[in-house]
């Protein structure tokens, strides 16, 4: 069910040690090969325009230098980011090679925001920790504070190219944040069993019968939050369960980190993008998936799903976030 952006996080196997912590509107990590003239080009890049919208980046046509370069160019009020916190967000992400450059990715033109979660770049860990919600935050990152000597051919990044975000803070959201509503079931009966403590995964114990054949959807806690409109970008913890053997195979809490999709566009499988829908914020939902509504009559071999497993998905929905207008 994960799907991380290769535009803002790598591997935690391959990321670098990550920087210091903080929010200072410029960061210049010390580098015995650097001098004022060999970054100068790295300070002048900016970006105009309010929050919210698609910025204007200026660039200059100059190398860039080996200095990782942070601004805050709209100060936000909100939260602080910490390292406890993921982050929703838009940016934009332009290559710089030698003096020119090039868009790369753009949320506010797509269906954006994002989520930032798990190990960010070592760059980008630097800029963000510690910025407000409502800020825009300018990064200048050089390879080695980006995706290293070995590029991310990816998205057409070489290991010699600089890196230039630029990204508005919406929201954080902690990573242990669960549902928030009151219980209203634990299941039970011809349904799994589920054990809840709230902000907490699910421990859930399938009944030894035989699944239901059509889409189930029960709420185990009623959020009192807006409800899930197709196309919301919805955020979410989760716990799933195979119903056959009661087994674990995937679970977001035991990564420590939220994750997040755009609901309807199928990017999920069948069973959420259908059973989430006219759910509420702050909600524990549990699905009970069969195969049609999940991975399909192929599974998903790499779980230990067959091609005939019911599936249970203990679901806490935490936020949603409209897409933004292009």
């Amino acid at each position: 069910m994960r799907r991380a952006s290769a535009l803002l996080v790598i591997p935690l196997l391959a990321a670098a040690t990550v920087a210091g912590c903080g929010s200072a509107t410029s960061s210049k990590p010390p580098s015995s090969a650097s001098s004022p003239a060999a970054s100068a080009a790295n300070h002048l890049v900016t970006a105009n325009g309010a929050f919210g919208a698609s910025p204007n980046v200026v660039v200059p046509k100059a190398a860039p230098g080996p200095d990782l370069v942070t601004k805050t160019v709209i100060q936000g009020t909100g939260n602080p980011l910490t390292t406890s916190d993921s982050l929703i967000g838009n940016f934009v992400l332009y290559d710089w090679s030698g003096t020119t450059h090039k868009l790369v990715g753009s949320t506010f033109t797509g269906n954006g925001p994002t989520l930032f979660s798990g190990q960010m770049l070592p760059g980008l860990e630097t800029a963000l920790i510690g910025q407000k919600v409502g800020s825009r935050v300018v990064a200048v990152l050089p390879p080695k504070y980006g995706f290293g000597t070995s590029g991310n051919s990816q998205i057409g990044i070489k290991g010699t190219d600089t890196l230039i975000y630029v990204i508005d803070l919406v929201a954080t959201i902690a990573n242990t944040q669960g549902a928030s509503g009151a219980t209203v079931s634990t299941g039970g009966g011809s349904l799994p069993t589920v054990t809840e403590t709230a902000a907490k995964p699910a421990v859930v114990k399938v009944p030894k019968t035989a699944p239901p054949k059509t889409l189930v959807v029960h709420y185990l806690i009623k959020g009192s939050g807006p409800a899930v409109v197709k196309g919301d970008y919805t955020v979410v913890q989760y716990t799933g369960v195979i119903w056959k053997t009661n087994k674990t195979f995937d679970s977001s809490w035991s990564r420590s980190s939220p994750f997040a999709f755009n609901i309807g566009a199928g990017q999920v499988v069948k069973g959420w993008d259908q059973g989430l829908v006219g759910k509420t914020v702050g909600s524990r939902v549990m699905l009970v998936i069969p195969p049609a509504y999940g991975y399909g009559s192929a599974g998903a071999s790499q779980a230990g799903i067959s091609g005939t497993d019911t599936l249970v998905f203990v679901v806490d929905i935490i936020g949603t976030f409209k897409p933004t207008k292009k």
